[in-house]
């Protein structure tokens, strides 16, 4: 089995933080190329139904800003999935059977498609006709959600492993419901929530490269920048509700599997009924507070009851805080959750019965002549029935201190905090556009707007990025909710040898990131010019 003791500690950090930084430099590519997909689509979509070749022009300037993205975005896709098995192998061996099955349909079904049509997209204008072309515009779009999609149920299953049961002669967890997998609650809100911010992403890009054009007066981009300003308008603001709305789900489906990263978000250290909402507090950012002694955070503005409301959806619903989920509490059911000392020692149980039945099972096979009595399966089945009733407390096993199940509360707090306020902004951005394009008003004249437009594109990077640091901070310690902690996930590598892939994959993808936004921008400069 694998011991945690013998791993270096500073390799988990190293490992973790190289997975860190390839996840976030991937994302910066990911949802500009999933919302321009949209806009491209939309903008074809029109020349197809008027025959207009301004629509034409249109769609295919978005479409050269798509693949520049592309290209970028597969690039760090293929690394990000490679570290797995670099770094992450202990993980990899114990749940390979069901992690690795939606990111193989990925590979082979998903990118495949969009990696197809992507192809007729950008060099068949002249070779196949106006609807055949448009379709592959589509589903190039539609190829890449479905991709988003894989890779979701398989992040949502670390979140929220279900489907699967553990078999203690092979040591690995196996899929049992497939189904199960693919459309579990936390999976679809992730996908829904997750997919609609990226069009969020590649309105603000369309708004923000447009305003350029008008800010600098490029008469010959300006009918496009306007029309596509209108299209992005659109899509920004139903985006922008949408993630609102499936941010609330989310949110609820956190409450009910992963208290303590609600708790984390909220910094919410002893939980109640009647809970507010916090808008705002003086929550330390370069600290962990010490949560056993404060009542709550200091300077707090919040929402009455609005916790209980986004927890349980009852107005004096009970949200458990983190030192009630360390002690123990009593659910809304009547169920009582156990204290984190009494997991650590049930997982411990876990432990010591599975390695029991693995001995077992040795001398099972060397003395199976001699065991006439049935004596060896006898103890075998008791340490198989100990195993199972205390398996899902398995993880806790290998933690060593109580406070390990915390997350750092001021990462999850304020980013979760960022995150909300500028999705809120960016409702309130989107629906102004509405409002003057249904006044009619000439946003080309307003200066301050444009600029303000420019300024909304790093501000969506920045709401993007606060969500995934939400999500993946807030269920530390564990590589697998509740069932195998990062500690216990590392593969047996010496932390220099990843400390020297992190500083080159930085060079790396810090040079890929220059690389693209220097085409970028010389694309823009470019303009509609072929």
């Amino acid at each position: 089995m694998i011991h945690f003791l013998a791993i270096d500690s500073a390799a988990v950090d190293w490992a973790r933080a190289q997975f860190a930084l390839t996840a976030a430099y991937h994302w910066l590519f990911v949802p500009l190329t999933m919302g321009l997909a949209v806009i491209m689509a939309i903008a074809e979509t029109c020349y197809y139904r008027t025959g207009k070749v301004f629509w034409k022009t249109t769609s295919q300037f978005w479409q050269r800003l798509f693949g520049i993205n592309f290209a970028m975005g597969v690039a760090t896709g293929i690394i990000l999935e490679f570290e797995f098995g670099t770094n992450w192998s202990n993980y990899s061996w114990f749940v390979g059977d069901i992690f690795g099955a939606p990111l193989a349909i990925e590979g082979i079904v998903a990118f495949f498609m969009e990696s197809t049509f992507v192809a007729v997209m950008y060099f068949g204008w002249e070779k196949v006709s106006r609807g055949f072309h448009l379709t592959s515009t589509w589903l190039t779009g539609l190829g890449a959600t479905i991709s988003a999609w894989w890779i979701l149920v398989a992040n949502s299953w670390m979140q929220y492993p279900v489907g699967c049961a553990f078999n203690p002669d092979t040591m690995r967890n196996e899929m049992t419901s497939f189904w199960e997998v693919a459309f579990s609650p936390f999976a679809v809100d992730k996908f829904l929530h997750t997919v609609i911010s990226t069009w969020i992403i590649g309105a603000v890009f369309v708004v923000a490269v447009s305003a350029w054009y008008l800010l600098k007066k490029r008469e010959a981009e300006r009918e496009m920048a306007i029309k596509s300003i209108k299209i992005a308008a659109v899509v920004g603001l139903l985006a922008s509700v949408g993630a609102a709305v499936t941010g609330d789900e989310s949110a609820y489906k956190v409450a009910q599997v992963q208290p303590m990263k609600l708790a984390a978000m909220e910094a919410l250290y002893n939980g109640g009924h009647d809970v507010s909402l916090t808008a705002v507090a003086a929550v330390n950012p370069f600290s962990q507070p010490d949560y056993k002694q404060e009542e709550e955070a200091p300077w707090r503005i919040a929402i009455p009851y609005g916790l209980s409301i986004l927890g349980t959806r009852t107005l004096h619903g009970f949200v458990p805080g983190v030192n009630d989920i360390l002690k123990g509490y009593t659910c809304e059911d009547g169920t009582v959750e156990p204290s984190a000392a009494e997991k650590m020692e049930r997982g411990k149980m876990a432990i010591i019965a599975l390695n029991n039945y693995r001995r077992l099972c040795a001398d099972e096979e060397t003395f199976a002549d001699q065991d006439s009595d049935g004596l060896i399966a006898a103890e075998k089945e008791k340490q198989l029935a100990v195993l199972t009733e205390n398996f899902k407390y398995f993880g806790y096993g290998y933690i060593r201190d109580e406070s390990e199940l915390v997350p750092y509360i001021p990462v999850n707090f304020w980013a979760f905090r960022i995150m909300v306020g500028l999705g809120t902004l960016f409702i309130f951005y989107f629906a102004y556009l509405m409002f003057l394009w249904w006044r009619k008003k000439d946003i080309s004249s307003m200066k301050w707007l444009l600029i303000a437009a420019i300024v909304m594109l790093p501000c969506a990077y920045v709401c993007s990025e606060s969500g995934w640091l939400v999500a993946e901070f807030g269920r530390q310690p564990w590589t697998i909710q509740d069932m195998l902690p990062v500690t216990a996930s590392i593969s047996d590598i010496g932390s220099s040898a990843v400390a020297t892939t992190f500083w080159l994959f930085l060079f790396l993808f810090t040079a890929m990131l220059v690389v693209e936004i220097s085409i970028m921008l010389k694309q823009i400069k470019r303009g509609i010019s072929e």
